[in-house]
């Protein structure tokens, strides 16, 4: 059975929160506000937080310094994951991918249809990996963060999660890249 192997010592991930949206403010995203709090309680590190536009070169940009900080392990943004003219965050996503991960999609929307059924089919999540960091999309609903984080990263962000996660592999994540120092300086 899948759980938590409390023998292991946790190990904090150094997280950056994204919001993509035209008209959200610090003070109103409570989307980004539910990522911030669960990831802290859960121990994480929020090493940064930004509100990007729905533009997918600002939102490109944003992921390439993130990716190029070597304190950043995980990026994890709400917003722009529809399928309206102004959601272009899973373009903007998957242009810096050096792998997809496509199970990430996935497992969100076959989630999100246990609780709302064939609405779930509108969400773009995505997911992926560039630079040894983990890139992850969700929507901007505060539902959909809280799924998102509660029944999917909650686990695989805990190097204590069996039988694996994402945690135990970041060292291993550029393996075939020439090393820039960022997983090893990370752990």
């Amino acid at each position: 059975m899948p759980g938590l192997d409390e023998s292991r010592p946790f190990v904090p991930v150094n997280i950056a929160i994204l919001t993509v949206s035209d008209t959200r403010t610090l003070e109103t995203d409570t989307s980004g506000k539910i990522l911030v709090d669960r990831a802290q309680s859960a121990g994480h590190r929020i090493i940064d937080r930004k509100i990007i536009i729905d533009d997918v070169s600002l939102i490109r940009a944003q992921l390439q310094s993130w990716i190029a900080d070597t304190e950043v392990d995980c990026v994890i943004s709400t917003g722009g994951t529809g399928v309206t003219g102004r959601d272009v965050t899973p373009e903007a996503f998957e242009s810096v991918y050096e792998k997809r991960i496509d199970g990430f999609g996935e497992a969100f929307r076959w989630i999100s249809f246990q609780k709302i059924g064939t609405s779930a089919m509108q969400s773009r999540a995505t997911a992926g990996v560039a630079g040894g960091t983990y890139l992850f999309a969700l929507p901007g609903s505060t539902g959909a963060c809280r799924d998102g984080w509660d029944d999917i990263l909650a686990y695989q962000l805990d190097n204590r999660f069996r039988p694996c996660n994402f945690v135990e592999i970041m060292p291993r994540l550029e393996e075939a890249v020439p090393q820039r120092g960022k997983s090893a300086a990370k752990r």
